[in-house]
């Protein structure tokens, strides 16, 4: 068994991660669910966001938003959640001689939320306003223009958040059925990260605090679907200052271990200060403040991008540059340096981001989630070191096709025509 974690499945199915690290004093307890806005229908499209709200609204021992949070803020503690597309978590971090008062508060509000209806109501405006927060700031909107134009109207497509006509008529019932149907045993990893001084101790303090969980399986989300035939465009009208555009292609998913590639070629295209785009577009041009481009893998669909702000004057010319490295980089093989380099890189910015309990909480715990397997870093490493120029080159040469284009944007552009003509459509 590899030092770095251990894991452990307890008879119901429900799975432990417990990640020892030297030289700190803090410890993180993170739960993961197997669910997320894929696993909704049309009918309940933000219900796993909506539910992330709630568990902090009360429970029969800590009964109110008050005495939750005054829970950790008396020791100092941080504590969150999250909801994503696939992947639901509740998570504390403490002083590690609070171990035990982060495991009692997670469990609490991850088993014992009372759901009342007037919490209910009352957090639909609170929703809301988040989701007017997110069309009022197009960097954050421009996401989900993103997935909806590659993924349509399937769940890969729909907002996490949800849609403010369908969040105003859900009811306590169908997050009862939702619940029964994603929040079980075989379907939540816990993740314990940081000083942990007894491994034996804590599963038993594990099974202790979680012996109320649901048993048996999750129920399924539908297949993404993918089919592109020709280039996509998304144009969405309002009135800024500045346009925001994402323009990529679609890429692997999480099992595929072409990711490694992707993640070299995006860092490689515009992952850091000296990427050949951050150098075109900004250092050259003076065209954005930001510019980067990135890979995300889901465990059936994925995709490369390029995201950008730009001169609402010089769009076109923004799109053309980073087409123009797109076909730069299929023609011509990577060089050594510059992929020597692009591995130092991945390697340092991994490192740095795992000195925190709570990223080596998430690290080790999504993976295992999503995936049932774990790579440590190392082993992450290896299979990046392992990735070759003409890897990259055969990656290219699948991805950057002209069928497989997508841009999707936010300015003050009354149509699309000036666009296709970039696209060639």
């Amino acid at each position: 068994m590899n030092k770095s974690y251990r894991k452990f499945t307890f008879k119901n199915g429900l799975r432990l991660v417990t990640v020892p690290m030297k030289n700190t004093k803090a410890i993180t307890v993170l739960v993961l669910v197997g669910t997320g806005s894929k696993y909704e229908t049309k009918e309940i499209n933000g219900i796993s966001h909506f539910l992330e709200h709630m568990f902090f609204k009360g429970t029969k021992k800590r009964p109110n938003t008050l005495a939750i949070a005054e829970t950790l803020d008396k020791v100092g503690g941080e504590y969150n959640a999250f909801t994503d597309k696939e992947d639901t978590g509740y998570w504390a971090k403490v002083d590690s001689k609070h171990i035990d008062l982060a495991l009692d508060w997670v469990s609490d509000v991850f088993l014992n939320s009372k759901l009342e209806p007037r919490e209910i109501e009352k957090e639909k405006g609170v929703i809301i306003e988040e989701i007017n927060m997110y069309l009022d700031t197009p960097m954050f909107y421009i996401e989900d223009l993103w997935e909806g134009l590659l993924y349509d109207d399937q769940p890969a497509g729909w907002g996490i958040a949800g849609n403010k006509n369908i969040i105003a008529k859900i009811k306590r019932g169908q997050f009862i059925n939702y619940m029964q149907n994603h929040y079980l045993a075989k379907n939540v990893v816990i993740v314990v990260a940081g000083s942990i001084k007894e491994n034996k101790k804590l599963k038993t303090k594990i099974e202790h605090y979680f012996k109320n969980i649901k048993t048996g399986g999750p129920k399924s989300k539908k297949k993404t679907i993918e089919i592109q035939k020709k280039p996509e465009i998304l144009v969405h009208y309002k009135k800024t200052d500045q346009t925001h555009l994402h323009l990529g292609v679609r890429g692997y998913d999480i099992f595929d271990s072409r990711k490694y590639a992707l993640t070299l070629l995006g860092t490689i295209l515009g992952g850091n200060m000296s990427s050949r785009l951050w150098i075109s577009i900004r250092e050259k041009e003076g065209l954005a403040y930001y510019i980067r481009t990135s890979s995300l893998g889901y465990t059936d669909s994925g995709y490369l991008v390029t995201k950008a702000g730009i001169d609402n004057n010089r769009v076109e010319k923004a799109v053309g540059i980073i087409l123009k490295e797109y076909r730069r980089i299929t023609e011509e093989r990577v060089g050594e340096n510059e992929l020597r380099k692009a591995k130092d890189y991945l390697r340092g910015k991994s490192i740095l981001s795992m000195e925190e309990s709570n990223a080596q909480a998430a690290f080790y715990g999504a993976q295992e989630l999503m995936e049932n397997k774990i790579l440590t870093l190392e082993e992450k490493f290896a299979k990046i070191e392992a990735v070759t120029a003409d890897d990259i080159q055969r990656v290219t040469k699948d991805i950057f096709r002209p069928e497989k284009l997508n841009l999707a944007l936010i300015g003050p552009f009354e149509n699309k025509e000036k666009f296709k003509k970039l696209l060639k459509i």
